[in-house]
């Protein structure tokens, strides 16, 4: 699979899920999986990377459960899935030796289409299947996660 593809395609779970990607790649840097050393990211390796980025994870798996939590498509949650898609794309592009920039790039612009795309998904899919919002949430947070293991694990 070309570093395109997993730049944006873990840009797009990104879109889904802002946090979740990034503790995945955080994850798979400090296990040694992702190499980034000698990269300017190599602080996603670091114990403290794992650490807040798990967190900050399982805290927004359950923010989105809460029938108060906003559009993923407002200005701020918007952005925080471009920032953490550039990221997440940018650490995958760190590891292959390839410019971060591009990497970057992919993954906000993945961020973007993962962002606008699931949520009209996730309405369509509750609205024609007539179950609760709850149940297309937690599949879309199994999809998410999936997402981001395959893309960093190629």
């Amino acid at each position: 699979m070309s570093y395109i593809a997993l730049a944006f395609g873990v840009g797009v779970a990104a879109g889904l899920r802002s946090l979740s990607p990034p503790a995945v790649v955080a994850w798979a840097a400090h296990l040694g999986w992702l190499n980034l050393s000698d990269s300017p990211l190599r602080f996603m390796a670091s114990t403290i990377a794992v650490v807040i980025f798990s967190l900050l994870a399982v805290f927004e798996l359950i923010a989105d459960l809460l029938p108060q939590t906003g559009k993923r498509t407002a200005p701020v949650p918007l952005a925080a899935r471009i920032l953490m898609g550039g990221l997440c794309s940018a650490c995958l592009y760190a590891a292959s030796n390839q410019p971060l920039v591009i990497g970057a790039i992919l993954g906000a612009v993945g961020g973007v289409i993962g962002a606008f795309a699931g949520y009209e998904i996730r309405r369509r899919l509750v609205a024609a299947s007539h179950v609760k919002d709850i149940f297309v949430a937690l599949l879309e947070d199994l999809v998410a996660i999936g997402l981001a293991c395959f893309f960093v694990s190629r």
